[in-house]
């Protein structure tokens, strides 16, 4: 089987609070054209959407007590399985919204490395534009993920304009030809152990870390350096 004929994951996350919400139809209609353009090129897509409104008192509580829930797991296993992510955040005072940033900030930070994204933002005010690749941008360079050229932004007048559509276009089908290539799984499949990684981050597959060294003993208060 080749890499054209498997189905690909697509996982939409989606912060909007509202209903109906903006920052969902952005994203949604995103995955939409994705979708058709995979097609068009022979590829299947499945979409998956994590709302994270429905998930907010479980970030929450992985924010304040590291605990993970189990519906929190499941968004968590989505994104770990993911070919490609659409992440879509509505903009509060000049920034994306804390349910989104919260979000992301704790997951794991290897978990999305090499994953393609295309960055979406709404806002009440075209002022805000540049929060996407102002601010969305550097977070997800620091996860590591591969952000996609074109970014997506949509005030209230631009749901008319033309404009918005060519961007969604450009921007899924820049996330369409890098889930074609394979090139977060190439990465983590082949090169995982040149990155630097949390301890625990491989799902218990960190064979090569040695615990009996001195420092592994050091750091769990069982002997010290000589």
């Amino acid at each position: 089987m080749t890499d054209l004929d498997r189905t690909l994951n697509l996982v939409v996350v989606s912060a909007g609070t509202s209903d109906p919400s903006a920052t969902r139809m952005l994203a949604d209609r995103t995955a939409q054209r994705a979708a058709a353009i995979a097609a068009e090129r022979g590829t299947a897509v499945r979409t998956r959407v994590i709302d994270l409104r429905a998930l907010a008192t479980d970030i929450t509580t992985a924010l304040t007590s590291q605990l993970i829930t189990p519906k929190l797991q499941q968004a968590v296993d989505a994104l770990g399985a993911a070919d490609g992510v659409i992440a879509a955040a509505p903009v509060y005072k000049a920034g994306a919204s804390g349910l989104f940033t919260s979000f992301f900030q704790v997951l794991d930070n290897d978990l999305l490395i090499g994953a393609p994204v295309v960055l979406a933002a709404t806002a009440g005010s075209a002022r805000h534009a540049l929060v996407v690749d102002d601010q969305m941008r550097s977070l997800f360079a620091y996860l590591r993920a591969l952000p996609v050229p074109t970014a997506l932004f949509a005030a209230p007048e631009d749901w008319g304009d033309d404009s918005l559509d060519k961007r969604v276009d450009r921007a899924a089908f820049e996330l369409v030809v890098l889930m074609e290539s394979g090139f977060a799984r190439q990465v983590r499949g082949e090169a995982w152990q040149r990155y630097q990684h949390e301890f625990g981050s491989a799902g218990g597959t960190e064979l090569g870390i040695d615990l009996d060294s001195d420092l592994m003993r050091l750091a769990t208060g069982g002997g010290r350096l000589s």
